[in-house]
């Protein structure tokens, strides 16, 4: 425990983290602790599943009943939310995860894996729904996209390590990376147990229970809002954009459509790691200084050009070009959507508003695969890339549309100095 206060307090330093609440240092380190896991344990899933002695596809299975777990449970873990708190549904799930992750090391055969997989789908989404929601609660309306950048820079700072040391584990058995996954998600909890709590409990755990009408209430209020459908689009084209099509198709791409070595998919992955990492900060703080929407539309445009650049320079320094554009578009997309959540709500418990919205990336993630899949096999990764320009353009008109949503007070305080 000692450790993980070290880790931390030095967190804490970070220009990223500077002038905000502590509570964000604990929940950007609980970011990096599942982060760095899953980047340990994702490459050895569906190669532990192979095992087994299954399909292809039955393998594929594994990774696509936790992200549909995920998505089907994200409405319930919003409504405990409000109901039991953000750091009690934090605590939770990160367990929920890290006890189902270590007794999947231990799966026998294929059935008990993939229940095991689809449990932690569901630890998966009650972390995710209270993190986000706790953020944005205790930040003021000038912090959230700053805020929103310091969790994403937890993520990416663990995505970044996990791989480089996944490739050690999975050398020594299958089976390792999911006992390493459930002890970096057990210090994760632990974070969230004993950090959070030792702050201000007052702040941090609300006594006061929304009833479901409520809820939904507010839910029903934010769908009116032209400037929270624009984060559920901007979000809807993350996961089918960032995390389908480019996880799924792109690397395929590399291989069969550049006719170039494995080696490059790594080196296009890293080029976006780093413009991500590098404007996070400035994404943050754009958002707050200067509002959500120019952020929104930058993100959505760089996306957009990433593709278009990746479409019509087939090369390899076209690929590393595009992916370099897309990290851009990543920090922007990243901060700015988390801060209109925020300025939408108000700051108050926003279980089933923060829920939709982790819906949509999650939808998709799922599809994105499918629809990129299908039109590769049919008229080639042209196609396919374009209908993620398609999405990337729609997320821009809506953007485009929105209101601005940054409080104005903000810009009065800043006036008045």
């Amino acid at each position: 425990m000692t450790l993980i206060k070290n880790l931390g307090r030095n967190i804490r330093q970070t220009p990223w983290l500077r002038g905000l609440p502590n509570e964000v240092a604990v929940i950007s380190l609980i970011a990096f602790f599942v982060a760095i896991g899953f980047g340990i344990v994702a490459p050895a899933i569906p190669v532990f599943a192979r095992s087994f002695g299954v399909s292809a596809l039955a393998a594929s299975s594994i990774v696509s009943v936790f992200a549909f777990m995920r998505f089907a449970c994200a409405p319930l873990a919003g409504f405990w939310v409000n109901r039991f708190g953000e750091r009690f549904v934090l605590t939770t799930g990160l367990l929920l995860v890290s006890i189902s992750s270590f007794l999947a090391g231990f799966s026998n055969d294929f059935k008990h894996l993939i229940i095991l997989r689809g449990a932690g789908g569901l630890g998966s989404t009650m972390f995710t729904v209270s993190a986000f929601a706790l953020l944005l609660r205790i930040v003021k309306p000038d912090q959230r996209g700053r805020a929103a950048s310091a969790y994403q820079g937890g993520f990416l700072v663990g995505g970044l390590a996990g791989p480089a040391v996944g490739g050690i584990v999975i050398s020594i058995s299958l089976r390792a990376p999911f006992f390493v996954y459930a002890t970096t998600l057990l210090a994760a909890a632990a974070a969230s147990a004993f950090l959070l709590g030792s702050h201000d409990k007052t702040k941090i755990e609300e006594k006061i229970k929304y009833k479901t009408s409520e809820s939904l209430r507010l839910f029903g209020t934010a769908l009116k809002n032209r400037a929270y459908r624009a984060a559920l689009s901007v979000n809807l084209t993350t996961g089918f954009v960032s995390f389908g099509i480019r996880s799924s198709i792109i690397p395929i791409f590399v291989v069969e459509g550049l006719k170039q070595s494995p080696s490059l998919i790594g080196f296009g992955f890293l080029a976006t790691s780093i413009t991500q990492a590098s404007f996070l900060s400035l994404a943050g703080r754009s958002t707050d200084s200067r509002g959500r929407k120019p952020s929104m539309i930058l993100g959505t445009s760089a996306l957009f050009i990433s593709i278009i650049v990746l479409v019509l320079i087939q090369t390899p320094i076209g690929y590393i070009s595009s992916m370099a554009i897309a990290g851009i578009g990543a920090a922007f997309m990243g901060a700015a959507p988390a801060a209109v959540i925020g300025d939408v709500t108000g700051g108050k418990k926003s279980g089933p508003v923060v829920a939709a919205f982790q819906m949509t990336s999650d939808l998709g993630s799922i599809i994105g695969p499918i629809v990129a899949g299908s039109l590769v096999d049919s008229l080639g990764f042209g196609w396919a890339f374009m209908t993620g320009a398609a999405v990337s353009s729609m997320a821009i008109f809506f953007a485009i549309l929105m209101p601005e949503t940054k409080p104005r007070e903000i810009d009065s305080t800043k006036s008045n100095k």
